[in-house]
């Protein structure tokens, strides 16, 4: 049987980066070549970045992706690697290939993956299965394409299909089947979500199987606005057994040798290709799976990394209240961005404790971060004494003059502020809008209150094993959690404890369970109802938050979304 050479390309795109993106792409090709791959696969949309959203309706960007294709498929030949398969994952329109045909009377366009060899996009691949839910709302931007795509090069055949068709049944997959293909090639642009990793390779085990082939499966890596995609490319054989697995998180280029059967079915397109056999060969290295808590942590650095550094943001600023919510996105940033570029501000009040001051100077001091103290005592008098503000009106204008604080240094000093609020107290609006809702970006959004004890607690323990200084102070971790806005407050004295109120959580949030089932539950009807109550108020507070980095299956704002004017109330 043929011995093809495969080379997987998982990078990090910019959306919009058309050029950057396609010299990525060069590269990418250039450096899987060299080492003697004769297919290289990279991922979906990867010439304009994904997902690009109402970019898909412009003909000028349309037609630049296809330009851009087509300038890819000329730069590989012009290098030398021509007589590479290469499919590459781009926008095209639905008018046609031909650049006088670009863009269509209703603006809709194909997410596509080009065939290119020896200086040409010798075929294309129309992805027929479009999602449709909050992720990826494509059926505004994308028409459906053909059901599969059959090449024929190296005495193999070779199906296309592009991510989503693989978790529908028939279509693309029953092709593949039906035509005994040896090689399933799959263009990804798959997201990140908590345990995802274990659904995906259970999936394209179960493809395998099915469909009889080698399952190559490619995806992309990096952060896009509230999106991170992992990476996490597999290659498994037609039992499950796998081939090869990448990192999760980062860029990179495996190359190895696949065993493929010797063509006999149908194909769509038959390209004159060699097949030159290397002489040793190259197994698939399979990476080990990080656990819960490194999986989360590692998309959370890579999703703030590249928000500030693809929008051009020099350096991070946030409020440090000694509490372990500011203490852990600090050591987010610090992990992201470097302690040189992460600004830390301490604003206590009359109602701040000892500790709270001194945990805000001890997590400066552990993560080597700069920091400065800015008395808002005199600030809040001054309001009161023209407005007379009282009882909550008072102790939210504590953290709304903190809110001035920040973008005031931030408008000065041009830093980007990180909001520090997680998804517990997101749920039941436990936040002030202009206060500790203020932001650009906020890292911890999509991740509950008792998580982020975890994550701080398993951070110190890999300082620990690496003789590093724990970056999170103890105190924060262990001290009950407050937001200090008058004398002796707790979060217990208004909300559930955290452990119960984060189960309640997301029974509700992310699995969309009902009054009566949570309380079935076992949880305690009168909390359960309030809890409830609360979290559908304060979808309002929701829509003004900043983006912050999805790690759960259902995030706010772009995975739930209530009505802000609603009347339908859960009862028991």
């Amino acid at each position: 049987m043929p011995v093809i050479r495969l080379g997987l390309a998982q990078i990090n795109p910019v959306v919009g980066d058309i050029s950057g993106n396609t010299a990525l792409c060069l590269d990418a090709v250039s450096e899987a070549a060299g080492q003697g791959a004769q297919l290289i696969v990279l991922p979906e949309m990867i010439i304009t970045g994904y997902p690009i959203e109402d970019l898909a309706l412009r003909n000028s960007f349309q037609a630049a992706s296809e330009k851009a294709v087509a300038d890819l498929a000329r730069q590989i030949d012009d290098a030398g690697f021509g007589e590479c398969v290469v499919l590459v994952g781009y926008l095209r329109t639905a008018g046609g290939t031909n650049l006088s045909d670009l863009g269509t009377p209703d603006g809709k366009s194909k997410n596509s993956a080009a065939v290119i060899h020896r200086g040409a996009v010798v075929a294309h691949y129309d992805k027929h299965h479009l999602p449709n839910y909050g992720v990826f709302d494509e059926y505004r931007y994308f028409v459906p394409g053909t059901e599969s795509l059959v090449v024929r090069a190296f005495n193999v055949d070779i199906a296309i299909a592009i991510c989503e068709d693989l978790w529908q049944e028939g279509g693309s997959v029953a092709r593949v089947r039906d035509l005994e293909c040896g090689l399933l090639a799959v263009l990804n642009g798959s997201p990140f979500e908590r345990d995802k990793d274990d659904v995906r390779l259970e999936l394209v085990q179960r493809r395998a199987r099915e469909t009889n082939s080698v399952l190559a499966y490619v995806n992309m890596v990096g952060g896009q606005d509230e999106l991170v995609f992992d990476g996490d490319s597999i290659v498994v054989t037609p039992n499950g057994e796998i081939l090869a697995r990448t990192v999760q998180f980062e860029s990179t280029i495996a190359v190895f040798d696949v065993e493929l059967p010797m063509a006999t079915g149908h194909a769509d397109v038959v390209l004159d290709s060699t097949l030159t056999q290397e002489t040793v060969e190259i197994s698939g290295i399979v990476t080990d799976r990080l656990d819960w808590q490194a999986e989360v942590y590692g998309a959370l650095v890579l999703g703030l990394r590249d928000y500030v550094n693809k929008n051009g943001f020099r350096s991070v600023l946030l409020g440090l209240s000694g509490g372990i919510d500011s203490a852990f996105v600090a050591a987010l940033a610090c992990d992201a961005l470097g302690a040189d570029r992460v600004f830390g501000v301490s604003m206590p009040s009359e109602y701040s404790s000892a500790h709270s001051k001194s945990d805000a100077t001890d997590t400066a001091k552990r993560l080597g971060i700069n920091i400065r103290t800015v008395e808002i005592a005199p600030m809040i008098d001054a309001y009161l004494n023209s407005l007379g503000l009282t009882g909550l009106a008072e102790e939210n204008l504590q953290a709304r003059v903190r809110g001035t604080t920040l973008m005031g240094i931030s408008n000065q000093e041009n830093h980007l502020v990180l909001a520090t609020g997680n998804k517990s107290e997101l749920s039941v609006g436990y936040s002030t809008i202009y206060g500790d809702a203020v932001g650009g970006f906020a890292p911890i959004k999509d991740v509950p209150k008792v998580d982020v004890w975890e994550l701080s607690r398993w951070r110190n323990r890999i300082a620990l094993e690496r003789g590093e200084v724990p970056p999170i102070p103890e105190s924060s971790i262990t001290k009950p959690p407050s937001a200090e806005l008058r004398p002796g407050q707790l979060d217990s004295d208004s909300l559930p404890d955290y452990d119960e109120l984060d189960a309640v959580l997301y029974l509700y949030v992310e699995l969309d369970k009902s009054a009566t089932e949570i309380i079935a539950a076992g949880f305690d009807a009168e909390m359960v109802t309030r809890t409830l109550g609360l979290t559908d108020g304060a979808e309002y507070k929701r829509r003004q938050y900043p983006p912050g980095t999805k790690v759960s299956r259902r995030a706010f704002g772009r995975d739930r979304r209530l009505p802000m004017t609603n009347k339908w109330k859960e009862s028991r």
